[in-house]
């Protein structure tokens, strides 16, 4: 069976954007990049790197990135095709179009309280 493997990344909506970015960076220590979000390695309780990171990025108020949700988590998935099948199966809203690119392959499904939820196969290997 099909299932979730780990997070992958989580999104949010924020009024101002820049700002919130800014306020997590100082406070948190969030490694924000140019590009306004930032990658976390993973790593082992010994801080030995292993493949495979999680995302967190900040999207302005308008973004459609998130649907009508205000966050967005990623679920890393070891078989999204199966899973996907599996979900329309028990009558879930799962748009007819996914996404496959460079870095793996993209579906969504809508959960019971309407928020939509990212699923992320990655490539081969990773």
């Amino acid at each position: 069976m099909a299932r979730v493997t780990g997070i992958g990344g989580i999104f949010f909506k924020a009024k101002d954007p820049v700002a919130l970015r800014e306020w997590y960076k100082r406070h948190l220590g969030v490694p924000v990049n140019d590009w306004g979000g930032a990658v976390f390695e993973w790593a082992d309780e010994a801080g030995n790197a292993f493949k495979g990171s999680t995302a967190w990025s900040i999207f302005g108020p308008d973004s459609e990135k998130l649907g009508n949700s205000s966050y967005q988590i990623n679920y890393r998935v070891d078989n999204l095709t199966e899973l996907l099948d599996s979900l329309r199966k028990d009558g879930f809203k799962v748009p007819d179009k996914g996404e496959d690119s460079e870095y793996g392959k993209f579906g969504w499904v809508i959960d019971p309280e309407g928020n939509k939820v990212e699923l992320w196969e990655p490539p081969a290997g990773e």
